[in-house]
């Protein structure tokens, strides 16, 4: 596999842009329309695996029920290998919003998604989240500076 499959990563890149407008809007359909009935996630929360797109999109509707407003989103450091039929992405992902108690959300997360090309859509098979801690005080460690 090699990124340099032009038309396949510039597929993949609309299909996260995709992702970051359904997030916004808090859209579980739109944010879930690409997933393979089938998907294995792996998520920051528990319960920490999540098998198929009927538990995925239940547990997007529980969290975006969390937020007072839009779920923001940046991705930084998104990196794509492809080829026509697999691909795989890895990204930092910021997740931001005000949340229901008056709150607020910010948090960064690694971000892994594997996809296959099925009938001409690119289809995600395997989700991987997760927050690096500190040994010391197993607290998330949230910087994203090197």
């Amino acid at each position: 596999m090699t990124s340099s499959h032009g038309g396949a990563e510039a597929e993949i890149r609309a299909l996260i842009d995709e992702w970051v407008d359904a997030l916004h809007a808090k859209d579980v359909a739109r944010r879930t329309a690409a997933y393979a009935p089938d998907v294995a996630l792996f998520d920051v929360v528990n319960p920490l695996r999540h098998s198929g797109l009927a538990a995925l999109q239940a547990r997007l509707a529980s969290w975006f029920s969390t937020f007072a407003g839009p779920v923001g989103c940046e991705i930084r450091e998104l990196d794509i290998t492809a080829d026509e039929n697999v691909a795989f992405c890895h990204s930092l992902n910021r997740f931001h919003g005000a949340i229901n108690d008056g709150g607020t959300l910010d948090m960064w997360v690694r971000f892994t998604v594997c996809l296959r090309k099925s009938n001409g859509r690119w289809l995600v098979t395997h989700e991987h989240a997760s927050v690096p801690f500190d040994p010391a005080t197993g607290a998330a460690s949230l910087d994203v500076s090197p």
